[in-house]
This record gives structure tokens, sequence and C-alpha cells, in this order.
């Protein structure tokens, strides 16, 4: 299904995942020892997190990343040989380059941090595509430019170039954020002059709240987000020139917004050739209910299952709908993606019945439609399409 029509490319690292026991979460306080079982050894990062879940769903992808020559590194690409052989297949090694690792701190209940070394990541360019042979290809996805200081220079110079060279060739292009380290020089670019710049050459953009309100207002506080503010950013997005607006609200679901241009939507590429249906919606599609292993990956299991809906050639209702159900199988482990089964079974799942959580407050002036357990905002265009 859909086999090396997808290049996940960007940030690529090896995560170490101690295991809290289910009452260690209240104890990891400052100056403390806190007791853990094993650590886990997981591929992380954009790259891993998206491509492993795509291939578990049953798309394997060609996968672009960087690596050291070192003993993390020989991990990382172990590890994604172990899923599949292909995967590790388009990673480059790198002599004298340190891989990057994360420490992922993730007690039960608390929402998780990381230690991480950007490593091999920080020289990342537009070069590393240069030699893609594009053909079959219909989406390319990139993660992670603000853990990455190369690609994130000059205001996205090398980022613009990539993604303008891959639409070149009729792909979709897919983008992702991350949150960089505030008191690093990624943390105090002018993120929202580099949107300006990449988003044009971006057809569906893909950030979490948090991300997107630092990026254009500078937020770095805690504080709730409203649907107001949320609407505000999509549309933000859409003046600059995306195609698509999916924010990630978290265990809140995942915020539809797409442009009302037909042509812009035409000129998506070859995954939204076909996306009549997807001109002017504004939807929000609450999760499923899951128990809860660890959260970590969790954006990037979503970001794949609606990758599987754009490629599928759905509705956006659907494409959301698939979204936040491989995010709920991603919560089931520790890791990223080993709980997530075949694309056929976490349909089988919806269609069954799967148990939608509710939203914490209903968003004002919008509809709750129960058959595809989506709401549509004031702003969705669906009766154009009937």
């Amino acid at each position: 299904m859909f086999d090396g029509e997808v290049v996940v490319a960007g940030h690529i690292c090896l995560d170490v995942i101690p295991v809290f026991p289910p009452e260690g979460g209240g104890a990891v306080q400052p100056g403390t020892l806190v007791r853990v079982g094993p650590a886990r050894f997981a591929p992380g990062g954009a790259v891993a997190n998206v491509g492993m879940a795509l291939s578990r769903l049953g798309c394997p992808p060609r996968l672009v990343g960087k690596v050291g020559a070192d003993q993390f590194g020989a991990t990382l690409l172990d590890l994604l040989r172990a899923q599949d052989a292909r995967l590790a297949d388009g990673m480059a090694v790198l002599p004298g380059e340190t891989t990057s690792y994360s420490v992922v701190i993730n007690p039960p209940g608390i929402d998780r941090t990381f230690l991480h070394c950007p490593g091999a990541n920080d020289t990342f360019g537009a070069a590393e595509l240069a030699d893609l042979d594009w053909a079959g290809v219909r989406l390319l996805h990139f993660g992670y430019p603000p853990l990455m200081a190369r690609i994130a220079a000059d205001d996205g110079a090398e980022l613009v170039a990539l993604l303008a060279a891959a639409r070149a060739h009729g792909v979709t292009t897919v983008l992702d954020m991350a949150w960089p380290d505030p008191a690093s020089a990624l943390g105090r670019l002018d993120w929202g002059t580099l949107l300006r710049h990449c988003l044009p050459q971006v057809d569906c953009f893909m950030p979490s709240i948090e991300e997107v309100r630092f990026m254009l207002g500078g937020a770095r506080d805690a504080a709730p987000w409203t649907v107001a503010e949320v609407d505000a950013l999509a549309e933000r997005c859409l003046a600059f020139g995306v195609a698509v607006v999916a924010i990630k609200l978290g265990d809140q679901g995942l915020y539809l917004r797409t442009t009302t241009d037909a042509a812009r939507l035409a000129a998506a590429g070859e995954a939204l050739a076909a996306a009549n249906d997807w001109r002017g919606r504004h939807l929000w599609a609450p999760c499923f209910a899951a128990t809860v292993a660890g959260t970590t990956g969790a954006g990037d299991a979503t970001i794949a299952g609606f990758i599987m809906g754009m490629l599928a050639g759905v509705d956006p209702t659907t494409a959301l709908t698939g979204a936040v159900a491989v995010g709920a199988c991603s919560v089931a482990a520790t890791d990223a993606s080993s709980g997530i089964p075949a694309w056929g079974a976490v349909q089988a799942r919806i269609r069954a019945g799967w148990e939608r959580l509710p939203l914490r407050a209903t968003p004002p002036h919008w509809q709750w439609h129960a058959a595809p357990g989506i709401w549509c905002g004031p702003h969705d265009h669906e009766e154009d399409h009937s």
C-alpha cells in the first residue's frame, strides 16, 4: 500500500526512555533521586516517528536523515532495520559527526520533558535531498526544523529550497515543527519571518498549538489557548500561502483549516490533486479514548494517520478521523510507534464504534456531526461541496 510514495526527511535521533513505575510521576523534582525501571531505546525525531508509523500502517516510506558513525548511530539504524530493512537505506552515516539523542523523561500523568543533543541534524541541508529520485513520490514530509541549525538559518533559506525542489516534481509537501530550547540560538530566531518565507512552499502545515503560537506570537508560557486564538493563528498561516493547516491540540484533538482558493489546492501536489472537498474547510476532530502509556511521538503518529488519509484520497473529515485514531494507538505504548497496527485494523476499530473523548468545552458557534465524529466550524464551506 503506497510503497515508496512518501519521503520523510529532517530530524532523527535515538530516544533513551526510562520506564517509570505507575506511582512514580509525582516524585520528579529537582534534587531528588527517582527510581525507574530499565531504559528503552527507540528511534525518535520526525524521520523515525513518522516513518516508522507509516511503515506499521502499511506505507513503507523512504527515510532521509543523518547519523554519526558512532554507537548511538549503529543502534538507531539497527532499530530501523528491525522493523523494515528498507528504512535505513536512505540514511547518511557521517564519520566525525555525533548521532542525535534525546533522554525522554515521561512519568505517568505529567507532560514529557526532553534532554536533547541535536548532533548531525544541525548540518542537514537541502543538499541531502539533491540526488533523490523523485519518480513515484507523491508526498514529502519534513519535520522539526527548529531543532536543525543549518536548515533554519537565513530565515529558512535551505528549507525553502528543499521544499520548492519537491514541489517542482509535483510532490505534496507537509511540514511539522518542534519546540526549540528558548535559551538557544534557534529559540531566538524570528520564526514568524521564517514561516512567511517557507509556507508558500508548504501544502500542509501541521504544528502543535504551542509551536505555532510561539512562532507567530512569541508566547512561551503555558496559558490556556482559546478557539478564537487557534482560528486566528490558522488564518495567519493561510495568509502566508499554505493550502492546509492542521493544528495539533494534544488531548483535545486535531483542528483543520484549509484555503478557499481552488487554484492553490490544485497546485498542492500529487497527494492533494483531487482535493475539491478540501476547499474552505473548518473542522475539529476530538481524540479517541485510549489507555495512555506514554505520549512520546503521538503528534508524529497523528501526522502519519493524516498522510495516510491524503494518500487514500479521502475527504478531510475521514482524514482527520484517521489521524486522531492513529494518535490514540500511539499513546498505548511508551515509544512512538509500537502501539500502531496496520491501517486496516485502525479503520476497523473506528467502524466498530470506538469511543470519542469529549472536549473540555464546546467550541462556540461550532456544530457537532455525530456520524463522522467531527465538529464543523462557522467558516466551514461544506455546503459548497454538496
